[in-house]
């Protein structure tokens, strides 16, 4: 297991759940940040869908020490070295080219590259990913795809991501190959929009509490 790949193995097991923001307005990522690592959901993703993403990452690394902010939607090469600059711990992508996919092995920090095909899934293997996204999940396949992989390739586990809520999500938890599932549903637009991070906080806390799969 390599360096980064065990880094990984370490992050993914920190809470059941990742949730994935798409941050407007920066100034609100640091006490959501605090909100989401109190509520027991350390790791963070913040995806690359908004001018504001990089400072929303930037803030987050700088004054939320106890946070693993991670930063999704990466689609370019050139986004990579602006992520690792901004401060993120580790990249997603939700699909990966080839072209995309050979920058990424050269990356300094951990990678989650994305996929949702069984021919995806072993063209990363294959280049040395170990932990995987699945996306998007739900219209992909869901738990029943994700199972069908167990028996052929037993050296992958996933993150699936995409459809997903606190409802679906023990389903996809149970598989051995699950170790977390990413979800937006913790963070509603409109909770984010009025600032109520006591129910941001409460979404947050029931989905610490499906538990980490061990």
């Amino acid at each position: 297991m390599s360096a980064h790949t065990s880094i990984l193995h370490g992050y993914v097991r920190l809470a059941p759940v990742i949730p994935v923001l798409t941050i407007t307005d920066p100034r609100v990522s640091i006490d959501l940040a605090h909100t989401l690592v109190q509520a027991g959901l350390p790791v963070i993703e913040v995806t690359l869908r908004t001018a504001g993403a990089l400072d929303a990452i930037n803030a987050i690394a700088k004054a939320v020490p106890d946070a693993v902010v991670a930063a999704g939607t990466v689609v370019e090469p050139r986004q990579i070295q602006e992520v690792i600059d901004a401060g993120a711990k580790f990249i997603v992508t939700p699909g990966t080219p080839l072209r995309l996919a050979e920058r990424l092995r050269e990356a300094a920090i951990p990678v989650m590259p994305g996929c949702s095909t069984v021919s995806e899934a072993m063209t990363l293997q294959n280049l040395g990913f170990e932990f995987l996204k699945f996306f998007p999940a739900a219209a992909s396949g869901g738990a029943a795809w994700l199972k069908s992989l167990q028996g052929p390739l037993p050296m992958l586990s996933f993150c699936p991501t995409g459809g997903i809520d606190l409802a679906t999500a023990p389903s996809y938890l149970s598989l051995k190959n699950v170790p977390c599932v990413g979800g937006t549903w913790i963070t509603p637009a409109d909770a984010l929009a009025s600032g109520d991070f006591g129910r941001i906080g409460r979404l947050a806390a029931e989905a610490a509490a499906l538990g980490p799969n061990a």
